[in-house]
C-alpha cells in the first residue's frame, strides 16, 4: 500500500466517521533515519518534553508529525511500555501505583507485569501523524489510532463475525491503544487514562480504536458495506417503543416468544424493510 492510498482511507475514514479530529499513523522507529523530513521533535523543536499522549494529541488535532524519542519523554510508562528503555526493579515491584492508586505493593507489581510491553532495546521512539497526510508508511504491526468505536467495531465484525476481545486498563492509554495491537497483528480497543484526559485533552465520551495496516482494507470495506444497510453517520436518536429491527430480530424473536404473533411479525417486517432501506441512517 502506498502513500497515496493510504491518503485515500484516512481521507474516507474523516468522511465515513465524522470525526472532530485526525485518525493517525503511528510507526515504531529503530533509528534516526527514519524519522521524516518536517517531523516535529518535542524537545528539539519545541523546546520541552511531552507525554507521548500529548504528541499524539498534537497530531491528530493540529495534524502536526511528530518524533518522540526517549529523550522528548516526560511520562515514565510509554518508555517502559514502547520498550524505549528497561523497567527498573521499582517500577515491577509495584512502586509506580503504591500508594496512590493501589491497596498494596503486591497489586502495585500486578499492574506492572499487566503492562504491555515491545521489546526494551528494540525500538527509539514513535512517529504519529495524520493518516490523511502521512509522510510515512506503516508497516505490518504499525497501527492507525482512532477516537471513535461503534461502526468500527461494527466494520471488523463484517468479515467474520467474531467479538473483539480486549484487556482494558485505567492506566496508560498511550501503551494500551499502540502495544497489544502490535503485537497480536489485531485490532484493540483502550479507554483514555488520567493522563489522556488532563494532559492532553480527551473527552469524556472518547474511547480509542486501534488497528494495524493489514486490517485497514477489511474496516473500510466494512463501512462501506454498512452504509448500505442503514449504519451511516451522522445518525439521529430517539428513543421510541418497540423499536424497528432488522428482519432477522424478529424472525429469531418469534422462534423464541410468544409475544411475536403472525401479524404482528409481519407488520414489523414491513416496518424494519422501510427502516432498513439502504443509505438511511440508524
Amino acid at each position: 500500500m502506498d502513500l497515496e492510498q493510504l491518503h485515500k482511507y484516512g481521507e474516507e475514514l474523516e468522511r465515513r466517521l465524522r470525526l472532530k479530529t485526525y485518525p493517525i499513523a503511528i510507526k515504531m522507529i529503530e533509528k534516526e533515519s527514519e524519522i521524516p523530513a518536517g517531523a516535529k521533535r518535542a524537545l528539539k523543536d519545541m523546546g520541552t518534553r511531552m507525554d507521548i499522549c500529548q504528541a499524539f494529541a498534537t497530531s491528530r488535532r493540529d495534524g502536526t508529525t511528530m518524533a518522540m524519542l526517549l529523550q522528548d519523554n516526560w511520562c515514565c510508562e510509554p518508555v517502559i511500555g514502547f520498550g524505549l528503555a528497561a523497567p527498573p526493579k521499582e517500577f515491577m515491584r509495584g512502586e509506580n501505583r503504591f500508594p496512590q492508586d493501589v491497596a498494596s505493593l503486591e497489586a502495585g507489581s500486578h499492574y506492572a507485569e499487566d503492562l504491555p510491553k515491545l521489546p526494551s532495546g528494540k525500538y527509539i521512539g514513535v512517529l504519529s501523524a495524520p493518516l490523511s497526510k502521512t509522510p510515512f508508511i506503516p508497516t505490518r504491526r504499525h497501527l492507525r489510532r482512532l477516537r471513535t468505536t461503534g461502526p468500527l467495531l461494527l466494520a471488523r465484525e463484517h468479515k467474520d463475525g467474531h467479538d473483539l476481545n480486549v484487556n482494558i486498563s485505567s492506566h496508560a492509554a498511550c501503551v494500551y491503544g499502540v502495544v497489544p495491537s502490535i503485537k497480536s497483528g489485531e485490532c484493540h480497543v483502550a479507554v483514555p487514562c488520567r493522563g489522556d484526559h488532563y494532559a492532553a485533552m480527551a473527552g469524556d465520551a472518547e474511547m480509542i480504536f486501534s488497528m494495524p495496516l493489514s486490517k485497514l482494507e477489511e474496516i473500510i470495506a466494512g463501512l462501506r458495506f454498512l452504509e448500505t444497510t442503514g449504519s451511516r453517520l451522522p445518525r439521529n436518536y430517539r428513543m421510541k417503543k418497540e423499536p424497528e429491527h432488522a428482519e432477522s430480530y424478529f424472525r429469531i424473536a418469534r422462534l423464541m416468544a410468544c409475544w411475536i404473533t403472525n401479524s404482528l411479525y409481519s407488520e414489523s417486517i414491513i416496518k424494519a424493510k422501510r427502516h432498513l432501506t439502504p443509505g438511511r441512517g440508524i
